[in-house]
C-alpha cells in the first residue's frame, strides 16, 4: 500500500470490520506513524464519513454509532468500470487524496465486502503514467454550462484573457480541450483546460456553426496544425481498412477516385515520418513534399546497408 488513497481505503476497511480500534494498531496495520493515521482520519472526515475519537487508555477510533451506508444501484461490472475510470484519472504525484481518491473511498464504502476487496486490490495495483484526467471541477462545470446555454465565456489562459464562444469540450489522450470561437483572433481555436486558470460565464449568446464537430476539429488540429511539414502519401488500400488500422491522429484519410487512399498528415521530423511509412502494411507513394522522398531514400539506404551487414556477419 504505497499511495495515500490505498491506505485511506484500508483504514476505512478496518473501521468497518471492527468497532473501536487503538491508534497504534491502526498505525501498525497501515505501516505508517501516528501522524499519518491522524491525516487519514481527517481525510475520511472530509469525505463526510463520521469517525469518532475516543480518548484514554483504551481509546482509539471508530465509526460513529448508527452509521448506515446508502444503497448503490450498480452491478459488479459497473462498479469495477467506475473504479477503473477513477483510478486512471488519479494524480500519482499528489501527497494527499484528491477528488478521484475521495470518490474511490466513497465508492468502496457501499460495495459488498468481497467486491470491495477486489476493487481495493485493483486501485493498489494501478498506476497512471500521465497527469490527472479530470480537470479542476469548478472550471469544467462552468465551461460545460456555457456550452449548454450557448453563453460566451471569459477564460484566464496562460497566454492572457480571452472571450470565447464555447462549442464543446473534448477529451483526447488524457487531456481536456475547450473548442470555440476566439473573439480576439476571430477564428476557431482550442485550449487545453490545464492551461486555463479560471472561467466566467457572460451574458452574450451565440449560435455555433451548423454541423461543426468539436472532436473532428481537435483531431485535425493535433494532426496537421501543430506540424512544420504537410505530407501527402497515397496508400494502396481501401478507406475502411485504412481507418481500421490507423489511429485517428495519424492524419486525414480520403478515398481516391482511381482507387487507393490519400493520407494527408503532418510531421515535425521527416526522417521520423519516413520510418513510420516503412512500417505500414501496404504499398505507398509519397506525393509531397519532395524532402520526404529524400528522407525515405536515406532510410531505405540505411536499411539496405543493415541487411548487407547482417548477411556477411559470421
Amino acid at each position: 500500500m504505497s499511495r495515500p488513497v490505498t491506505r485511506v481505503l484500508a483504514l476505512l476497511e478496518i473501521l468497518q470490520e471492527r468497532g473501536l480500534v487503538p491508534a497504534d494498531e491502526l498505525a501498525r496495520r497501515l505501516d505508517v506513524d501516528a501522524r499519518a493515521v491522524r491525516r487519514y482520519i481527517t481525510a475520511l472526515r472530509d469525505m463526510d464519513i463520521p469517525v469518532e475519537s475516543v480518548r484514554g487508555r483504551y481509546g482509539g477510533y471508530r465509526l460513529a454509532y448508527g452509521v448506515r451506508l446508502p444503497p448503490l444501484m450498480l452491478t459488479d461490472d459497473e462498479a469495477v468500470a467506475v473504479a477503473v475510470a477513477l483510478a486512471s484519472g488519479k494524480d500519482q504525484r499528489a501527497g494527499e487524496p484528491g477528488p478521484a481518491d475521495r470518490a474511490l473511498v466513497k465508492l468502496n464504502r457501499v460495495l459488498p465486502a468481497s467486491l470491495r476487496r477486489r476493487v481495493t486490490a485493483l486501485v493498489a495495483a494501478t498506476s497512471a503514467t500521465a497527469g490527472p484526467l479530470t480537470p479542476e471541477p469548478h472550471l469544467a462545470l462552468t465551461l460545460a454550462a456555457a456550452v449548454h446555454a450557448r453563453h460566451t465565456v471569459r477564460i484566464e489562459h496562460t497566454r492572457g484573457a480571452r472571450e470565447v464562444d464555447p462549442y464543446g469540450l473534448v477529451v483526447h489522450a488524457r487531456r481536456w480541450y475547450l473548442v470555440g470561437h476566439d473573439h480576439l483572433r476571430a477564428a476557431i481555436r482550442m485550449y487545453r483546460l490545464d492551461r486555463i486558470s479560471g472561467a466566467t460565464e457572460l451574458l452574450g449568446r451565440f449560435a455555433p456553426p451548423e454541423g461543426f464537430d468539436p472532436v473532428a476539429h481537435v483531431l485535425r488540429t493535433l494532426t496537421l496544425g501543430a506540424w512544420t511539414h504537410r505530407t501527402e502519401v497515397w496508400l494502396d488500400t481501401d478507406l475502411r481498412t485504412a481507418r481500421d488500422q490507423l489511429p485517428a491522429t495519424f492524419g486525414d484519410l480520403h478515398a481516391c477516385p482511381d482507387g487507393g487512399v490519400l493520407l494527408v498528415s503532418g510531421a515535425e521530423n521527416l526522417p521520423a515520418m519516413a520510418r513510420i511509412l516503412t512500417g505500414l502494411p501496404w504499398p505507398f507513394t509519397v506525393r509531397s513534399p519532395p524532402a520526404l522522398v529524400t528522407a525515405l531514400a536515406e532510410h531505405v539506404t540505411a536499411l539496405t546497408l543493415a541487411v548487407t551487414r547482417s548477411q556477411v556477419a559470421p
